[in-house]
């Protein structure tokens, strides 16, 4: 996870890009900036573990929407914010619930894509299962804020996903706004990515 999203940080230019871990609690590890290198070695830097062992989905989202909404009011900008979210676990922690959160973020103009990651079993007629992973949770978040759903059983399908995601919302080359959240196989290491296709004000004069 580290070093695909790592590589999608890298491909994010001009945008400004923010990292919140999550596990039991979701807290912010780099602040929203244009640097990519920074946010990139605050990545590589994240301990599996530090945040808990559980999964606060709910919070993360919340955190997310709470920080972008502060960054949009002080650059004066508008347009669509967009959050990325990968986990391998169900949400088992916080005081918000996923499904909650997602309708606060609809309602502040935030899509969110939605990435389960991890390992599957194979199951009955050719489906998959993952017992920590909450697929109807995951797609109905994606569903309420108007974004995607996508599946990642490994970094070279994590990857592809990601490159989906950057057709999807490509890079203006403006200020914008990039976060993660994941949670890897055992270790709750969470890492969210979001993005914020904006237009400042003052550009405009």
């Amino acid at each position: 996870v580290q070093a695909v999203a790592g590589e999608f940080i890298r491909h994010r230019v001009g945008d400004q890009v923010g990292l919140i871990l999550f596990g039991t609690r979701p807290y912010l590890q780099a602040p929203l900036t244009a640097d990519l290198d920074t946010v990139g070695q605050f990545l590589h830097e994240a301990v599996i573990g530090v945040a808990g062992p559980q999964t606060a989905i709910g919070d993360a989202i919340g955190l997310a929407i709470k920080r972008l909404n502060a960054q949009r009011e002080q650059a004066d900008s508008t347009g669509a914010m967009v959050l990325i979210l990968l986990t391998d676990g169900a949400n088992s922690a916080g005081l918000m619930e996923p499904v909650e959160a997602a309708k606060m973020a609809a309602a502040a103009g935030l899509r969110i894509y939605t990435i389960g990651v991890g390992g599957a079993e194979q199951g009955p007629l050719g489906s998959t299962n993952n017992s920590d992973l909450d697929e109807p949770t995951l797609k109905a978040i994606a569903s309420i804020t108007h974004g995607e759903y996508f599946r990642a059983t490994d970094a070279a399908a994590l990857q592809s996903v990601y490159s989906q995601i950057d057709k999807l919302e490509p890079g203006t080359g403006k200020p914008q706004w990039y976060r993660p959240t994941t949670e890897w196989f055992a270790w709750p290491l969470a890492l969210a990515l979001a993005l914020s296709h904006g237009t400042n004000d003052a550009q405009k004069t």
